[in-house]
């Protein structure tokens, strides 16, 4: 593993691994309370029915993000381990292999986005992000942060004018590709540029700690809104102003959120380490957010992300904590896509 690799790794454990303040028992002595769901405070209990939607082919493919053709109905999933890119069409069972490991000298695969020209963006966690043509496979550019320093290259939005803007989760940057810069790039590499620093605006935290992972666009085109899962709030990005302001909670927290999927002022949010999807009603300006339902269940097995596609939500669960980036022992296989109703 390249040094680079190794110290993102080691960020990504400390981020991950579930820290939870020690408590003191009535007797006075320390009790560390454990990194499992009943350790998180939720809301009343609510009930949803996850089952598995997809098969994803291989021993170890720890899927990490997927993305929805609303065109096709088709589905993608990508493996954090290698890269593969998996293709789900309805009516299926089993993915097939989309991209395969290694293509174009990926070897991980963070978010996914299929933007409305049936364009695939597939980000990676060192490089940047590559775009490919959904229908002939072919590369259509690609954008790389320049520098040595280390980054994070995580998940991806796309506005309705078809601008990229993809998080980085070690810098606590927002990148942004336009379509012009797509155009240009015409298959070949250029610079991943900074659109948003939100450094200054995050609660403090430690230094290899990871920040900004999920992000969504405002159907309107006025706002994105970004996740801060090792502060637990929720960050909004005026699109024409550049503001940066944080969004008013009520009801819980974003700790551990990871991906997140918003749908007519509907916004679902998949927090990892404790096997929790909530959903959140959205002002209508983004300045505020209302938990309406959570739901934590061992068979979410660490969802990392999730994306709603006709109706269904779907839920990658991707088993890190089993023999992956972030824990010992052995994972299920197959590795699935799970749907959820109820949440």
């Amino acid at each position: 593993m390249p040094p680079l690799r190794k110290a993102i790794a080691a960020a990504a454990l400390a981020a991950l691994t579930c820290v939870v303040p020690a408590r003191a028992d009535t007797a006075g002595t320390v009790v560390v309370v454990p990194a499992h769901p009943q350790a998180v405070p939720a809301h009343a209990p609510a009930h949803a029915r996850i089952s598995p939607a997809y098969e994803l082919p291989g021993e170890r493919v720890y899927p990490e993000g997927i993305a929805a053709d609303s065109r096709t109905g088709d589905l993608y999933a990508g493996s954090y381990t290698d890269g593969t890119i998996f293709k789900m069409t309805p009516g299926g069972r089993a993915a097939s292999v989309f991209l395969p490991a290694g293509a174009d000298g990926r070897d991980t695969a963070n978010g996914l986005k299929v933007d409305r020209l049936g364009r695939l963006w597939v980000t990676d966690s060192t490089t940047g992000v590559s775009v490919y043509d959904t229908r002939t496979r072919r590369l259509l550019a690609a954008f790389e942060v320049e520098g040595r320093d280390p980054r994070f290259v995580n998940d991806v939005a796309i506005t309705p004018d078809g601008t990229a803007y993809l998080t980085d989760s070690v810098r606590a940057v927002v990148y942004r590709v336009t379509p012009d810069q797509v155009a240009k790039a015409s298959g070949r590499s250029a610079p991943l540029e900074p659109r948003y620093d939100l450094k200054d605006a995050l609660e403090p935290h430690e230094p290899s700690a990871f920040t900004l992972n999920g992000i969504v666009a405002d159907p309107s085109g006025r706002f994105l809104l970004t996740v801060d899962l090792t502060g637990g709030d929720l960050y909004r990005l005026d699109l024409s102003s550049g503001a940066i302001g944080r969004v008013a909670l009520r009801g819980g927290d974003m700790k551990y959120a990871d991906g997140l999927e918003l749908r007519h002022g509907t916004l679902w949010v998949a927090h990892n380490v404790t096997d929790t999807i909530t959903r959140w009603r959205i002002a209508a300006d983004g300045t505020s957010a209302r938990m309406e339902r959570r739901v934590t269940d061992d068979a979410l097995q660490f969802p990392t992300t999730l994306v709603r596609s006709r109706g269904t939500l779907y839920v990658v669960r991707s088993q890190f904590d089993k023999g992956g980036p972030v824990g010992e022992g052995t994972p299920q296989r197959p590795f699935t896509i799970a749907s959820v109703r109820g949440v």
